[in-house]
């Protein structure tokens, strides 16, 4: 088997990919790494080798709002945006995502909260399952057809570039992530990893999107065109176990009827949202005021929402396929009647 292609420690040489896959989230970082990403692709006259992805999360993404007569894009939408405004045609930016056979024997969206439910636990920071099951092997599986072709016409393993927007400002275990890594060595593909913006500072994220050619997520602003960064820090699933306690309590503002969902999940399964939240304490403390003002509620009443709903109680009604190992600790009290840490 080929070596893998070589680099400097943190900036790969393009050309030796045969695929150059960015990973698109539409979260501002995505943006930032796509203008990054494309400018080097562009300069390496590689750029006909890109195809964007985004791994779409459906219903808990961050949904299109109208707000005061105007639509603002969700996420799904913001990511194709990205892929387009820095020169990626529309058919080479594929949304992808995870499926199960449905009803009629097609294959229909496996949500992440169904698995969740199904499984018996929510993700944890030593097990983030979500990260994998809903978003890296999906990519992954995508690439397959591409690699069967293209090992075929090679006579060798296909070497793929994945290009992400994480940064070390955003959580700890980022910022010991390399910029550059490779992440899968087999006889089908070589996988290396690029962090392109991992060492750029949110202030200069804000500051570049101030005269950027794409929107950024209506979420991260107290209202949708605000411009002013004061609603959640994050924009990934709307309700990330993962996301800080003032993320979550205005996400379940913003999002009461998918918040009750989980809670659901929650009390069926046994097992907390967190290991020191539960979601319905923190349904309870945003709704005697102890959460920011929402700016904007998504009603959450389609068609999309309605099977998610049946999706997920239906595997509750299973058996978990593991059996929650909870941590119950008693937090500082939040309001009366519920308690949660910081």
């Amino acid at each position: 088997m080929p070596s893998p292609p070589t680099h400097s420690s943190s900036t790969p040489d393009l050309a030796s990919y045969d695929l150059l896959a960015p990973q698109l989230s539409g979260g501002n970082d995505s943006a930032v790494m796509m203008a990054v990403f494309m400018e080097a692709a562009s300069t390496g006259g590689v750029a006909d080798r890109v195809i964007s992805y985004h791994s779409s999360l459906g219903v808990l993404e961050w949904p299109p709002v109208v707000f005061d007569g105007i639509c603002y894009p969700g996420v799904s939408e913001l990511a194709a945006l990205q892929s387009a405004a820095f020169g990626v045609p529309a058919d080479r930016h594929l949304e992808v995502t995870r499926t199960m056979p449905g009803p009629d024997g097609t294959r229909m969206p496996h949500s992440l909260l169904t698995e969740i439910a199904a499984y018996g636990r929510f993700p944890r920071m030593g097990s983030p399952y979500c990260r994998k099951s809903a978003k890296e092997s999906v990519v992954s599986a995508a690439w397959t057809p591409i690699v069967d072709r293209l090992k075929r016409e090679l006579g060798r393993p296909v070497r793929i570039l994945k290009v992400m927007g994480l940064r070390s400002d955003e959580v700890p275990d980022r910022k010991k992530r390399p910029a550059f890594r490779t992440v899968q060595v087999n006889g089908a593909r070589v996988v290396d990893e690029w962090l392109p913006v991992k060492d750029w500072s949110t202030a200069a994220v804000k500051e570049w999107h101030a005269d950027a050619p794409v929107p950024y997520a209506w979420t991260y602003d107290s209202v949708p065109g605000a411009g002013d960064w004061s609603g959640t820090s994050r924009c990934s699933c709307s309700l990330c176990v993962f996301a800080s306690k003032r993320d979550v309590l205005l996400s379940i503002s913003r999002r009461p009827r998918l918040a009750d969902l989980y809670a659901e999940v929650e009390r069926v399964r046994g097992d907390s949202f967190r290991a020191d939240w539960r979601i319905t304490d923190l349904i309870r403390h945003a709704e005697q005021g102890g959460a920011p003002d929402p700016g904007v509620v998504c009603p959450d009443d389609g068609p999309e929402f309605t099977a998610l709903t049946k999706q997920v109680r239906a595997a509750l009604e299973k058996e978990p396929r593991k059996e929650p190992e909870l941590a119950r600790r008693v937090g500082r009290p939040l309001c009366d009647g519920c308690t949660v840490h910081s």
